[in-house]
């Protein structure tokens, strides 16, 4: 069967917020990431998935940095894994997390987190267990090309995000330079599940979000996000609509679009050069306004 292209098909909208509603309504975001050197990447996406409207947010790090990613934002919780000298999360040391992502949802792993080998087996067994919908980025991506065979069986929803490079290491096919062919190979990953559960935002220069069947091409966005970080905002991004019960479709469309027009405000605003990840946070309130996505 052909693939379709949905580009064209409305964009969802957040519901308007009742009166009477409170933080629980909308949802219970986990980040989980983080390394030494790279606390920034899950602050990023904790705050990020905060500005998306999220209700609560926890960003689980490794406890040599808990402190580090905590002073970065009061708004969202922390929770420290491991002890203070290793910021490998090995299996054994982190059997909380199995009830704390239990409790979420929705959860997304990989911003900053890190290659070490018990990391990686955190992150395959999180992939296979956990129920829950799941973003998975970054260097979870690469913890999961590891053992490929996980993509055909994942216990929950999932919503893969990777660059061009994580895409090569996680497909063993180059990423196309045509949009069409691109499509098909993000479909192709999608298909490996025959559950129809996984979704994929192939990012870059028009963006691609596929299911297996359909597709869709994001059309905001410019030069000035690439620069280090922007993933890990659309990570939470995409997260925090999810949490808001979107179908990851939904989530995925609005997310990269939404998350690609905070950049083009941003950049209109202080130019390409010099625009920064946490500029996309800033402006992602101009960005909701500009398509009066709470009306």
């Amino acid at each position: 069967m052909p693939l379709e292209d949905a580009s064209q098909s409305p964009l969802h909208q957040l519901a308007p917020r009742a009166a009477n509603s409170h933080k629980g309504d909308y949802g219970r975001v986990l980040i989980i990431g983080g390394s030494r050197g790279m606390a920034g990447a899950p602050a990023l996406a904790g705050k990020a998935a905060l500005r998306s409207g999220a209700g609560l947010v926890t960003v689980a790090v490794p406890r040599a940095i808990q402190s580090s990613v905590a002073a970065w934002e009061p708004s969202y919780m922390t929770l420290g894994l491991g002890d203070e000298c290793n910021d490998e999360l090995r299996l054994e040391i982190c059997n909380g997390l199995f009830v704390t992502a239990k409790n979420m949802s929705a959860i997304a792993i990989g911003p900053g987190l890190g290659l070490a080998p018990g990391t990686a087996s955190l992150v395959q067994t999180l992939y296979g267990s956990i129920e829950g919908p799941m973003i998975v980025d970054a260097d979870a991506l690469n913890a999961i090309s590891q053992r490929p065979e996980l993509l055909q069986s994942p216990a929950g929803w999932r919503i893969l995000t990777p660059h061009p490079g994580e895409f090569q290491r996680l497909s063993g096919a180059t990423c196309a330079e045509h949009l069409a062919e691109r499509a098909e190979q993000a479909a192709a990953i999608c298909r490996r599940d025959p559950t129809g559960k996984t979704f994929v935002v192939l990012k870059g220069h028009q963006t691609i979000v596929a299911d297996g069947q359909h597709y869709a091409v994001n059309a905001t966005g410019n030069p000035g996000m690439a620069t280090g970080g922007t993933g890990d905002c659309l990570t939470g991004v995409i997260a925090a609509f999810v949490a808001q019960r979107m179908t990851p479709w939904d989530a995925a469309r609005l997310g990269t679009h939404v998350h690609g027009l905070a950049g083009d405000l941003a950049a209109a605003a202080l130019g390409q050069v010099s625009l920064v990840a946490s500029d996309l946070i800033d402006y992602l309130p101009a960005a909701f306004k500009a398509i009066a996505i709470t009306k």
